[in-house]
């Protein structure tokens, strides 16, 4: 036996130096990524088409035995911003077709469980939606632009569900796919870091920075990188690489940074409740011994946030602590801290009491904030525009949202990153709706079933030999 044991601990150790060589040579790879985009910006349309491309071939080679679709539905979740923002897609919604298309590649090949009929429900319910928006939308309005944009999301979620719902996957394979979530991320994070260095090259804006954003949107850059923030958050409390922790834990300072300096609040203060959550949960399902040890991390991470704070308040002339208490650059008290979105909600709700059975219509949103606010603008929250769009039958779309994953949890405790990811899927469609496929996808990702990976002593070879190339179903 102590030869048995000799051997496990060699392979072991074998496997992570192995696992430290590919995450540096992923992390070089990125940032080489990102110093092309900055020196050369159409180099982001060629890096579209490289992703696309590979996991295209990939998925349909392998026909998804290995959940190949489901990783690159998670990198496109995570680089879709970074293309919008360098202007490598053909459309806007892009990002979440190809999500869709993925994940719809991989249940082609694999199927889907007997019980995803409440996501089936969900998607029909979506469709008279469109029937009523064809007889309410002025002549003026591009209909099939307005569908598009408001059920993209929507749709997004249900597929991932659709694919997530019931399914195990390995723990080992599970990493992978957050790892494919974070790296796209990281890329963006490096560009930001070349295209802005610091500060003083532009103006703060205390309704969101521009010049720290590269000149595109803050709360969707605020989103993704808070959830980068959680990601390597995770990886700090899972993998225990000392190297790799040491790592992780200067990409967390780094892009905490960038999601703060964006001055919008939405994804900082979610990724603030995720990591909470996660550390809970997580704490919870360890051993006495290991919790010691989580303890410690976390005082490590609290000193870790508080540092991030207090060096983005000093680059930010102190303009942050204004920003987040509600304060305009002059330290006055602003009377609306939610920068407009409570009107928003309100005049949907007013379009759900006007039209509780049917709905406004997909898309009519934009149209009846105008006539009612005087203002044309897209709605921040996908709870409320359910509601007025879709009426009765997005009450139950809601409760199917909200109920169905909750129930599935009662059955299977086995995913600690689930009320994490319920949180940033829930809290995200609140303040930016569904703009982007990120909280779509980690939906999804709330309703796997991870299963450990067990593997007896002494027969390490032969377990992975006959496992190599196979996936649990």
């Amino acid at each position: 036996m102590p030869a048995v044991a000799s051997f496990n601990h060699r392979y072991s150790a074998t496997l992570s130096r192995l696992a430290k060589m590919e995450y540096v040579k992923l992390l070089l790879l990125h940032l080489g990524i990102a110093i092309a985009i900055y020196l050369f910006k159409g180099a982001s349309f060629f890096y579209f088409l490289g992703v696309f491309g590979y996991f295209l071939f990939i998925t349909l080679q392998n026909r998804n035995r290995n959940n190949e679709a489901l990783m690159a539905a998670a990198y496109i979740a995570g680089v879709e911003v970074f293309w919008r923002q360098t202007e490598a897609l053909f459309f806007y919604e892009t990002g979440k077709y190809a999500v869709i298309l993925f994940l719809l590649i991989g249940m082609f090949f694999k199927g889907t469980s007997s019980k995803t009929v409440p996501f089936w429900t969900y998607l029909l319910i979506l469709i008279p939606g469109i029937v009523v928006a064809s007889i309410t939308m002025s002549y003026e309005a591009e209909f099939r632009k307005s569908i598009a944009f408001n059920l993209a999301g929507p749709v997004c979620l249900g597929v991932s569900a659709l694919y997530c719902y019931y399914k195990k996957i390995q723990k080992k394979d599970f990493e992978k796919v957050i790892l494919m979530l974070l790296l796209p991320l990281l890329s963006q994070m490096f560009y930001l870091y070349l295209y802005t260095p610091t500060l003083h090259e532009g103006i703060v804006s205390l309704s969101g920075n521009y010049a720290a954003t590269g000149g595109y949107g803050p709360n969707q850059i605020s989103t993704v990188f808070g959830f980068g923030t959680f990601l390597l958050v995770t990886r700090i409390f899972t993998l225990k690489s000392k190297t790799i922790n040491l790592l992780d834990t200067i990409l967390l300072l780094m892009i905490g940074y960038r999601a703060l300096v964006t001055f919008s609040r939405g994804g900082v203060f979610t990724a603030l409740v995720c990591v909470l959550a996660f550390i809970l949960l997580f704490y919870y399902k360890q051993s006495s011994r290991e919790k010691g040890k989580i303890r410690f991390k976390t005082i490590l991470l609290g000193l870790s946030f508080l540092a991030i704070w207090f060096i983005t308040s000093t680059q930010t002339f102190g303009l942050l602590e204004n920003r987040y208490e509600g304060r305009d650059a002059a330290g006055n008290l602003k009377e609306d801290i939610t920068t407009g979105r409570v009107e928003l909600v309100k005049t949907e709700l007013y379009g759900f009491y006007k039209n509780p059975v049917t709905g406004i219509g997909v898309g009519k949103g934009i149209e009846f904030r105008e006539e009612n606010l005087g203002v044309e603008i897209a709605t921040h929250n996908e709870i409320s525009r359910l509601l007025s769009e879709h009426g009765l039958l997005g009450v139950v779309a809601i409760l199917i949202l909200i109920f169905v994953p909750i129930i599935f949890w009662t059955k299977f405790r086995n995913n600690y990153y689930f009320l994490a990811f319920l949180a940033f899927w829930f809290l995200t469609i609140n303040h930016s709706a569904m703009r982007i496929a990120l909280p779509a996808f980690v939906y999804g990702l709330a309703l796997l079933y991870i299963v450990e990976d067990k593997k007896r002593p002494g027969k390490i070879k032969s377990i992975e030999a006959k496992t190599a190339g196979t996936v649990i179903e």
